[in-house]
C-alpha cells in the first residue's frame, strides 16, 4: 500500500512537477512476468523516477547501509526504502555476491520486475562506465529478458552530492528486450558473461547517448579518493587502475 501511496500521492506528483518526465519505449516493459530492468545510474533519484513511469512495482537491490541508520532518522529511512521497493544487500561480506544473486533470483521467481544498475554505483561524471557481470550471470541463470533503460537528466534534478531537488527535464528511454537464450547452459563462463554484459552496456550507450568508458566507476571513485579528489584521466588504459580487473 505504501509503495503506491508514495508513487501516486506523497512523492510521485512532486517528482513529476520537478522532472516533467518524458517517456519512450514503455511498451517494451512486460505487463506481467519477470524481467530485469538494466539502467545506467546518474543520481539517487534514478530509483524513484524509473518506478514513477512504470505501471508495475519495481524492486531494487540496495546497499545495506541504507537500512542500518540509527535514531529516528535512521529508522525512518530504513522503513522508507523498504516500502518503496528496495531490498538490503550486504556488500562487505565475502559471500555477498552470491547472497545478492540468490535474492535477485527469488524476486524474479515471484514474477516481479527487478531494477539493476550494472555499473554497480553512480557515475562520477555523467559518463557510462564498464558493467559488472553479476547481471549477466543472473540473466543466464534465470532466462528472463533484460530491458535496457536509459535515465537522462536525473543528475540535473538531483545533482551529485546535493541533498536537494531542482527543476529539470528527465527522460526515461526503454529499449527492446534482450534475449540471451543462445547462451543457455553457459552461466559461470566468465567470457560469455563478459560478452553478455558488454552487449547490455552497448545498448545503454546507444539509448542514453553517453560516452562509454571501459573502466569500473568504482575504480574511478577510489582513485579520486586516493588522490584527494583530483580527477583521474579515464581515457588512459584500464591497466593503470589496479582495481579495474575484468569480471
Amino acid at each position: 500500500m505504501w509503495y503506491w501511496l508514495f508513487k501516486y500521492v506523497l512523492l510521485g506528483p512532486l517528482l513529476a512537477v520537478l522532472g516533467r518526465p518524458k517517456i519512450s519505449g514503455l511498451e517494451h516493459v512486460p505487463t506481467n512476468g519477470p524481467a530485469i530492468l538494466a539502467s545506467n545510474h546518474l543520481a539517487v533519484m534514478d530509483s524513484f523516477y524509473l518506478p514513477l513511469v512504470v505501471n508495475r512495482r519495481i524492486t531494487f537491490l540496495a546497499k545495506q547501509e541504507y537500512f542500518t541508520g540509527t535514531g529516528i532518522k535512521g529508522r525512518f529511512l530504513a522503513w522508507f526504502y523498504t516500502v518503496v521497493g528496495q531490498v538490503p544487500i550486504d556488500r562487505t561480506d565475502a559471500d555477498s555476491a552470491q547472497a545478492a544473486l540468490t535474492t535477485a533470483k527469488r524476486i524474479l521467481g515471484e514474477g516481479k520486475l527487478l531494477g539493476m544498475y550494472p555499473e554497480g554505483t553512480r557515475s562520477p561524471d555523467g559518463r557510462l562506465y564498464k558493467g559488472k557481470t553479476g547481471l549477466a550471470r543472473l540473466a543466464l541463470e534465470t532466462g528472463v529478458p533484460v530491458i535496457p533503460v536509459a535515465m537522462v537528466g536525473t543528475d540535473v534534478v538531483n545533482p551529485p552530492g546535493s541533498k536537494g531537488l531542482r527543476f529539470g527535464r528527465v527522460e526515461v528511454r526503454f529499449g527492446k528486450p534482450m534475449d540471451f537464450s543462445r547462451f543457455d547452459g553457459l552461466a559461470g563462463n566468465r567470457f560469455i558473461e563478459r560478452a553478455v554484459i558488454d552487449e547490455v552496456m552497448y545498448d545503454l550507450m546507444d539509448l542514453s547517448g553517453q560516452e562509454y568508458v571501459d573502466i569500473y566507476a568504482a575504480a574511478i571513485k577510489e582513485n579520486a579518493q586516493q588522490t584527494n579528489g583530483q580527477p583521474v584521466d579515464a581515457s588512459k588504459p584500464a591497466s593503470r587502475l589496479p582495481h579495474a580487473a575484468a569480471g
